[in-house]
């Protein structure tokens, strides 16, 4: 009779495997509890026309008060199909060096003084939060008189930063429900555009895409490279099958 208990190697294990597990489900319910309801960005990190018209509205609507100091202007150029001219005159707007990362002019007091803290590094927002979850939030901007700064968000309630593409977007306004006895509050159900931006909500729609699939590059510029590669790495591996199946034929061949 064998022996079934699990050895201390096992067990060891199992224990690891239980907690990855565990870990997952507590952040699978973090992001829910932090905006689950969000929708599918569509983006694509095959088309490049995007990335660039998304870098461009990053870089005027968003540089000024987010970094990305993990990308530097001369990565930009290489991945995006720009000249260092293009990049210099077009996306630049700090005075850096072509070989430096993105940062804002803005100092530390500075935004302490505007947003109470200094606005954070974007630099790998999508991977944290998912370039869905970026795209919904782009989109989630509403007026709101009760806030210092005369701004809300659907997806990110309370949030400390104005709309910055409601020129682009328009004046959005909350939809609110029926009042929650429990917390004396009407939560908001949808949003209204009241006033119409310089872009169609489809136009729109395409920026805030745009946008998200730029800061989706900028969390992991080897992606463009990486899945260019997958197509060569795939036709290896089946060469490979190939010969090696025929490696295991001649070994097998006088074998009864």
């Amino acid at each position: 009779m064998t022996n079934k208990t699990p050895t201390s190697f096992q067990r060891r294990w199992i224990g690891r495997l239980v907690s990855v597990a565990a870990g997952l489900l507590v952040s699978a319910s973090a992001w829910a509890a932090a905006g689950g309801d969000v929708e599918a960005a569509g983006t694509d990190l095959g088309d490049r026309a995007s990335l660039q018209r998304g870098a461009q509205l990053y870089m005027n609507y968003c540089s000024a008060c987010h970094s990305l100091q993990y990308l530097r202007y001369s990565r930009i150029a290489e991945d995006l199909g720009l000249t260092e001219d293009e990049v210099m005159d077009n996306l630049n707007f700090t005075g850096g060096k072509f070989g430096e990362q993105v940062q804002v002019s803005m100092t530390t007091e500075q935004g302490n003084a505007w947003f109470g803290k200094m606005p954070p590094d974007l630099s790998l927002i999508s991977r944290v939060r998912g370039p869905d979850w970026v795209y919904t939030y782009l989109k989630s901007f509403y007026l709101d008189e009760d806030q210092p700064l005369g701004w809300n968000n659907k997806l990110f309630p309370n949030v400390s930063m104005p709309n910055p593409l409601w020129e682009l977007q328009g004046l959005q306004h909350a939809v609110y429900g029926e009042l929650d006895e429990a917390t004396g509050e009407r939560p908001v159900v949808g949003l209204e555009v009241k006033s119409a931006g310089q872009l169609d909500a489809a136009g729109f729609d395409q920026a805030a895409r745009d946008i998200t699939a730029f800061l989706e590059y900028a969390g992991e510029p080897a992606a463009l490279k990486r899945q260019g590669m997958g197509v060569w790495v795939i036709l290896f591996l089946v060469v490979f099958t190939f010969f090696a199946w025929l490696l295991k034929t001649e070994y097998w061949r006088d074998v009864k």
